[in-house]
């Protein structure tokens, strides 16, 4: 706050240290960030200060009586100073304390075409948040499997009580896909664990692998099917020796 005071009317907290307050990844640094919405060259002690005349008082709220940048806005801001592993865990946090969700920060992208860190967060959101349709996944990922060396899968099949969404019951191996890699909120995580719980309790093999990672890495997925594939057709002959 005392930061804010010192940059006069206006002020906000931002990037970093905006982050530190809302709790979303950043540490609180030996510098306080503090962006103002109009023209500004200010030097202060200890802070580092931005003009910012395109920042919009609808990214402007505050926490704890401190005025800082949204969570949308923070985000956004973070892009432009950390590495990607970062900001993508800034965004889970932000999703798991229920400030943003992935979808909703990516329509507000739409605001900020113009920001140096709206491209790099929309990159990220889109690898992450990438979803097929079921058809169309079925449709790329048979070709896959086939090339791994797998038969084609069963699709939609009942396994130990939960719909998969590919399955090969002869080999015991289950594939499920993801859309939202990291959107996953506690009941989901819960959920997707007793699943996957429940197949190796039954003597299967189940793997997980994104939309995305089906679309745009299928060497990857192939050489992973490829390897289990492998393992599953040993453990077959072994089984039979």
């Amino acid at each position: 706050m005392a930061g804010v005071l010192a940059c006069g009317e206006g002020a906000v907290l931002s990037h970093r240290s905006a982050a530190a307050l809302w709790g979303v990844g950043a540490e609180m640094q030996g510098v306080v960030d503090v962006s103002l919405p109009r023209r500004a060259e200010l030097k202060r002690p200890g802070l580092r200060v931005r003009g910012r005349p395109s920042l919009l008082p609808a990214s402007i709220t505050s926490r704890n009586g401190i005025p800082l940048t949204g969570p949308a806005q923070t985000l956004v801001d973070l892009a432009t100073e950390l590495p990607e592993r970062e900001v993508e865990r800034a965004v889970n946090e932000a999703d798991k304390q229920d400030l943003i969700d992935p979808e909703t920060l990516r329509a507000e992208l739409d605001d900020r075409v113009g920001e140096p860190g709206a491209p790099p967060l929309r990159r990220l959101l889109d690898k992450r948040t990438f979803r097929l349709s079921d058809s169309d996944l079925e449709i790329l990922f048979r070709p896959i499997a086939m090339a791994a060396g797998l038969p084609l899968p069963l699709t939609k099949q009942m396994e130990n009580g939960f719909e998969v969404d590919f399955s090969w019951p002869g080999l015991g191996l289950i594939v499920e896909t993801d859309g939202l890699r990291y959107h996953r909120t506690p009941s989901t995580q819960a959920r997707d664990a007793q699943r996957d719980r429940a197949h190796v309790l039954a003597g299967m093999t189940p793997l997980r692998f994104t939309h995305y990672e089906i679309k745009f890495e299928s060497r990857k997925v192939e050489a992973e099917l490829s390897r289990i594939a492998r393992r599953l057709a040993n453990a077959s002959d072994v089984d039979h020796t």
